[in-house]
C-alpha cells in the first residue's frame, strides 16, 4: 500500500543472533545483558549511571517520583510534546505548567514563557527535545539554577544528540529516553533514565523493581535470599531480551542518525527550492544543536492546507502523522490551559505535517514523497 512509510526498523541479523544468544544463557529477565546496556547507555550520554526501565513513559515518571515530585508541586513542560510527558507528572500527582515553543523554526521549549510561569510550587523543569532538535539547554540550566528547581529531559527523541558538545540526557538531576519501536533505536518497548547522581540512580532502581532490597539478579549473583522491601515501589524493569536489542542497536546509532541526518538535509535542500513557502524546522537549528534528526516535520501555510495536503498524500501512498495535538487539545487534560495562552504552540500544531524518515530510505524514496508533494500542491491551486 504505502510507497513511503513513516518509519521502519533497522534490523538485521545482529538483532537476531543477540536476541537468541539471550534466550540461550538461559537468563531473560533483568540481568547481564540489561547492565551492559545501561553501562553502554552511559557512556553514550557522558554521565555516571543509567537505568533501564520498561518504556519511556515508566522513565519520566520514575525520575519525576524518585526527584520527590508530588502532590501540590508544578512541572513546567511545552505543550507541544507526546502525551506522555505531561501524564507522568500527573501521575505524581503533580501539576503541569504548559510552555510555549520558542518560534514555528524552533519547536522547543521557550526558556523566556517558562520563566514566566515559575511559581513557588514549581519543583521542575522538562524540556522536550522536540523531533530530534534540541532544546536551549544552556538557557533552561540557567533558568533552573536560578530557581533551584531540577531538570529532568524528556529526550525520547535524542539519543545521540548534543548541545554545545554535551549529550542530551546529562544536562539535569535526570534525562528520559524511550526506544518504542519508531525511534532511532529500538527495543520494541524500552525505555533508559540517565544521571549522574548515584544516590538517585540507586533509589531509581529500588523503585523500579517494587522497592526489593535484594532482586533476582542478585540472588543468581550470590546474595543472600533474604530481602526486605524499604518503600512501595513498581514493576518497571527492562528484560534482557530487549536489552539484547538495545545493544545490538546502540552500535547502529552513529551511523542511524548520519544517516537520517544526510535524508534530512535532502529533505530540506529540494523543499526550500520547490517548496519556498514551507517552513522547514531543520533549516534553522542553531550551529550549537546537534540534533538526532527523529522525524522530518514541515509547516504548510496553513492548517487547511495540512490538512487537505495530508489526505491527498495518503491516497498516493505516501504515509504521514500529525507531531503534536497539542496537550491542552486532549480532552483529559483540558484545565491545564484553560486560557489557550500558547500561541506558537497552537499555529505549529494546526500547519505541522511529519514526512517519512528513516535510515533504509533511499534518495529515490524522497524524489517519491516530494515529487508527490508537488502533485498534491498543483491539485489544490487547480481546484
Amino acid at each position: 500500500m504505502w510507497k513511503a512509510r513513516l518509519s521502519e526498523l533497522e534490523f538485521d541479523e545482529n538483532e537476531l543472533l543477540a536476541v537468541l544468544e539471550a534466550i540461550d544463557s538461559n537468563w531473560i529477565t533483568a540481568g547481564a545483558r540489561t547492565e551492559a546496556f545501561e553501562k553502554e547507555f552511559a557512556r553514550l550520554c557522558g554521565t555516571s549511571e543509567a537505568v533501564a526501565v520498561c518504556n519511556g513513559t515508566a522513565a519520566l515518571f520514575l525520575a519525576l517520583k524518585s526527584l520527590g515530585i508530588g502532590p501540590g508541586d508544578e512541572v513546567l513542560c511545552p505543550a507541544l510534546t507526546f502525551v506522555a510527558t505531561a501524564a507522568a507528572i500527573v501521575h505524581c500527582g503533580a501539576r503541569p505548567v504548559l510552555v510555549d515553543i520558542c518560534s514555528l523554526q524552533d519547536p522547543t521549549m521557550n526558556p523566556l514563557d517558562a520563566e514566566q510561569k515559575i511559581t513557588s510550587r514549581t519543583k521542575a523543569i522538562l524540556p522536550v527535545h522536540f523531533a530530534g532538535i534540541p532544546a536551549d539547554m544552556p538557557a533552561i540550566a540557567r533558568l533552573a539554577e536560578a530557581y533551584g528547581i531540577a531538570i529532568v529531559e524528556d529526550a525520547a527523541h535524542a539519543p545521540g544528540a548534543r548541545v554545545a558538545g554535551k549529550a542530551c540526557g546529562s544536562w539535569g538531576e535526570a534525562g528520559c529516553f524511550s526506544f518504542f519501536g519508531n525511534k532511532n533505536i529500538t527495543t520494541a518497548e524500552g525505555g533508559m533514565i540517565t544521571t549522574s547522581n548515584p544516590e538517585l540512580a540507586r533509589h531509581m532502581r529500588s523503585l523500579r523493581s517494587h522497592g526489593m532490597t535484594v532482586n533476582s539478579w542478585d540472588r543468581d549473583k550470590g546474595r543472600p535470599a533474604d530481602y526486605d522491601v524499604a518503600e512501595v515501589g513498581f514493576n518497571f524493569r527492562l528484560d534482557d531480551i530487549r536489552a539484547a536489542l538495545g545493544l545490538a542497536q546502540l552500535t547502529k546509532l552513529e551511523r542511524i542518525n548520519e544517516r537520517r541526518r544526510t535524508l534530512s538535509n535532502l529533505y530540506t535542500s529540494i523543499l526550500s527550492t520547490l517548496e519556498p513557502e514551507l517552513i522547514l524546522p531543520f533549516a534553522s537549528i542553531p550551529a550549537e544543536r546537534d540534533p538526532s534528526f527523529h522525524i522530518y516535520p514541515v509547516l504548510f501555510p496553513s492548517s487547511e492546507e495540512r490538512n487537505e495536503m495530508e489526505q491527498l498524500l495518503r491516497e498516493r501512498g505516501i504515509q504521514t502523522s500529525i507531531h503534536y495535538k497539542p496537550i491542552h487539545r486532549l480532552s483529559a487534560f483540558a484545565e491545564f490551559d484553560p486560557n489557550h495562552s500558547l500561541p506558537t504552540t497552537e499555529t505549529f500544531a494546526s500547519r505541522e505535517l511529519t514526512l517519512p524518515l528513516y535510515p533504509g530510505m533511499t534518495e529515490s524514496h524522497i524524489d517519491t514523497v516530494v515529487s508527490a508533494m508537488v502533485q498534491c500542491r498543483l491539485q489544490l491551486v487547480s481546484s
